[in-house]
């Protein structure tokens, strides 16, 4: 049996994905374009802090969050017709997540290069 590695999946979904800096998720967030969220597991924001203005919604449960048709579905939480601008701790998981949520339908995708690390070396307010 040969499986791909996890560094082979995120390659391939990077190709596919959109990048962007935490200069550029700044100014959306800040033009209201977006839903900025934090992919991170819950005991990663308790250690390392999170970003204010960001949306937490944990990894293993982001596709059933936004998937209307699920029972786990968070009505209202985010706009859905605005970019989903996503983050992990350094950009691998996020990877991996926008392009599931690619994969779902979703046109508006993005995830910002170095994740949480990047962002705390931002303007954006960490607490």
């Amino acid at each position: 049996m040969t499986i791909k590695s996890s560094q082979t999946l995120v390659s391939e979904a990077l190709k596919e994905i959109k990048t962007i800096s935490s200069d550029e998720a700044y100014t959306m967030v800040n033009n209201d374009q977006c839903n900025l969220i934090d992919i991170r597991d819950i005991r990663e924001l308790q250690k390392e802090g999170q970003v204010e203005v960001a949306n937490h919604i944990p990894r293993g449960m982001l596709e059933f969050w936004l998937d209307p048709g699920s029972i786990y579905f968070k009505e209202g939480k985010l706009d859905m017709n605005k970019e989903m601008v996503l983050f992990c701790a350094g950009g691998l998981r996020s990877a991996l997540a926008a392009k599931s949520l690619m994969d779902m339908g979703f046109k508006k995708v993005s995830h910002i290069e170095g994740g949480f690390g990047s962002l705390k070396n931002s303007k954006f307010k960490i607490v």
